[in-house]
């Protein structure tokens, strides 16, 4: 047996209770066969500048099943490798009936698991998190992990990235260290999803994903005068298409059911293709990415999954943004109507995954709301040109910096929590990443659903130690009153409604998990620990947990503390 012919994967992407998708790269055109309990399926590979992949779809599979699989290329078994410490990698389809367990996190950083990027980018939580699950067999599984954003830094490259760049092309021509195209966000994924646990860990944990900035580039759509910067530079439109192409491939596929992908123009091709040469559609898919940059309301990223008594929507909070001065918003008009119709009561609990946090602390919603109104040209040209700076350099540009958005969207959680959308649920719960920190916050509120804000931030990728004192600083304390003042001076109407602080900052690198249990939402934040310089070796320990429970029963009961696992 040889691995060769396996460039990436196989990663576990979309699962429900009778199919599941396995995502893969290979080295050459090739045939993919999946084998488990003496069935199998296959799939035949497709061209992307170059690069081959193929999507297995396993089909009539038992619900509740757990199988172990195999992966063959070509007739030769490739996966798992006969000589891994890792367990055998298993297909687990969904179990009706079965509440929810969703793992979640954002900003992950590609650098080497020794003591040197230990010690700069702090212990990977997704590879602590990989290594106890493999080590201890009773550790319960998550249904799901959700992966909101900065899957990959296509802006701040490594040195083994900028080694790729070098080999290839003059580093100091712009953009520089920065990614310029396809070939090269092909080999960031592969850097990414490499490492031997993590990439076990992905073989049998199904996975979501959605994009944020740096999968592009920081500030990504902050607003129209960023936008037109971007494209007055020589390599901006290759990097936008490039960045967008791969997401489709590395990330977005994966999230689509059978029956979305059909809908899908570009998954239509590759599935009718009854050839003997292996498809490219490299053409196709860069048309499709430079579209969806250019007429955003073309192509929708967000996606919404029911799972029994829980639906999960996932927010496209980047690319669909609509930067024109007089229809600013985070999403556009065509997604702002589908999230509309996707907030609906009648489950248990809602959640709503954004990459960004739609409640920030008060102090930065007001400052960012402020700057908005500024920039926009509240106060005059001059002020706008300085809002403008001040906003990129900062990067104020949340769902806060959206307030049309903003308002919308708190309009609709109002109404679901309230049940003026069918049954209210328990929990209205915005799950998001992004700021390097995580906390949880919820919406004052005297009746109805508890609306709640978990954010996860980062799972590689800390604050370096004086931005967590100036963030704490800026978040809390005197800044929401200050900031408040100053956002009623730019004319900034107030929030409609006030939300606090309930556990948190935590800074360290954090994977999040949620339950739904007989209590409530159940949350909790683990992060990895070297115990006895074992560098590649570290343990997974909790940070803090929280139950949030249902208003008409009890008040919730947060129990924060440090446990070894």
């Amino acid at each position: 047996m040889t691995t060769s012919s396996l460039v990436l994967g196989p990663m576990m992407r979309y699962v429900d209770e009778t199919s599941a998708s396995i995502w893969v790269e290979t080295r050459t055109a090739a045939r993919i066969t999946v084998r488990a309990a003496d069935r199998n399926w296959e799939a035949r590979s497709f061209c992307v500048h170059g690069h081959h992949y193929a999507l297995v779809e396993a089909e009539g599979l038992e619900p509740g099943s757990v199988l172990p699989y195999t992966l063959e290329i070509d007739g030769k078994e490739c996966w798992p490798d006969p000589d891994s410490e890792f367990p055998p990698p298993v297909i687990a389809t969904l179990k009706p009936g079965k509440p929810l367990r969703l793992a979640y996190g954002s900003c992950r950083t590609s650098v080497p698991h020794d003591a040197s990027g230990n010690r700069t980018h702090g212990i990977d939580s997704l590879r602590a998190y990989a290594l106890a699950m493999a080590s201890d067999g009773d550790l319960p599984w998550p249904d799901l992990v959700a992966f909101l954003g900065d899957q990959v830094y296509a802006d701040l490259t490594s040195e083994q990235m900028q080694q790729f760049i070098r080999a290839r092309r003059d580093i100091e021509v712009p953009p520089g260290e920065e990614l310029k195209d396809y070939e090269e966000y092909a080999h960031l994924y592969n850097l990414a999803w490499s490492d031997p646990a993590n990439r076990w860990l992905l073989s049998t944990l199904p996975s979501a994903m959605i994009f944020d900035d740096h999968d592009i580039r920081d500030d990504w759509n902050a607003s129209l005068s960023w936008k037109k910067k971007m494209e007055a530079t020589s390599w901006w439109h290759g990097r936008i298409v490039s960045g967008l192409a791969s997401y489709w491939v590395y990330q977005h596929l994966g999230n689509l059911s059978r029956e979305e992908r059909l809908d899908d123009a570009i998954w239509q091709r590759i599935a009718r293709h009854k050839g003997e040469d292996e498809l490219d559609v490299s053409a196709a898919l860069d048309d499709l990415a430079d579209r969806a940059d250019q007429q955003p309301e073309s192509y929708r990223w967000s996606f919404c999954r029911d799972f029994g008594d829980t639906r999960l929507i996932v927010v496209d909070s980047r690319a669909a943004r609509d930067l024109t001065p007089d229809n600013r918003a985070l999403v556009d008009k065509a997604e702002m109507t589908w999230l509309d119709g996707q907030m609906r009561g009648g489950f248990r609990h809602l959640l709503v995954a954004t990459s960004l946090p739609f409640l920030l602390p008060m102090g930065l919603h007001h400052v960012e709301s402020w700057n908005e109104a500024v920039s926009e040209g509240a106060w005059g040209r001059r002020p706008a040109l300085a809002g403008e700076k001040l906003r990129q350099a900062v990067d104020l540009e949340h769902w806060a910096a959206f307030q049309k958005s903003f308002r919308q969207v708190a309009d609709m959680a109002t109404e679901v929590a309230d049940g003026q959308r069918g049954p209210s649920p328990e929990t209205v719960t915005f799950l998001s990443g992004d700021v390097h920190f995580s906390y949880v916050a919820e919406v004052q509120r005297s009746s109805g659903s508890r609306i709640i804000q978990a954010v996860c931030s980062p799972i590689r990728n800390p604050l370096p130690r004086l931005m967590r004192y100036f963030g704490a600083v800026m978040a809390y304390g005197l800044a929401a009153p200050i900031g408040a003042l100053v956002a009623r001076s730019a004319r900034v109407p107030d929030p409609p409604f006030r939300w606090k602080r309930v556990e948190g900052p935590w800074f360290t690198n954090n994977l999040a998990t949620l339950e739904v249990v007989p209590e409530g939402l159940k949350l909790w934040w683990q992060t990895g620990v070297v115990d006895g310089g074992n560098e590649l070796h570290p343990k997974l320990e909790r940070v803090a947990s929280l139950t949030i429970a249902p208003r008409r029963s009890q008040e919730r009961a947060p129990q924060s503390g440090r446990t070894l696992l």
